[in-house]
């Protein structure tokens, strides 16, 4: 955002205009690719739906405001858009029978958060195509 700013100065209203692309039929496809973006997928929902930094930053009412989504319209974003945008959506981007069990286990509900502490959301472990891959080590 701040970049765009800088740059693009009041163009910048135009920037990840995710409500008004929402808005006008757009299928919202989002993702971590790195290094362009953390691989956090967690600080993009955050953005999203609060459209500001993990630190609050540029304001309480965040970036473009009206350009906020809810967290079901980001988290759509990152999942059942993607599978589109692939042409795999027969088989990926939501848990249902006969689809890519492909999923992460969360300790929190990330919608019984508030929209701000949805960056801190880390997962537990993480399943691919059925398979468990990745689970925390727990600590003492």
């Amino acid at each position: 955002m701040y970049m765009a700013d800088r740059f693009w100065g009041a163009r910048s209203a135009g920037a990840y205009a995710f409500r008004s692309l929402l808005q006008a039929g757009t299928r919202l496809t989002f993702g971590s690719d790195a290094p362009v973006e953390s691989p956090n997928p967690w600080l993009g929902l955050h953005a999203a739906v609060t459209r500001r930094r993990p630190d609050g930053s540029p304001a309480p009412e965040g970036w473009y405001p009206a350009q906020r989504l809810s967290l079901v319209e980001a988290v759509q974003g990152y999942t059942t858009g993607p599978a589109y945008a692939a042409g795999l959506e027969a088989r990926q981007g939501r848990l249902a029978p006969g689809f890519d069990a492909d999923l992460i286990v969360l300790d929190q509900n990330p919608f019984d958060l508030p929209p701000q502490d949805l960056h801190t959301l880390r997962p537990a472990a993480t399943m691919v195509a059925g398979e468990w891959v990745w689970q925390r080590e727990e600590t003492a």
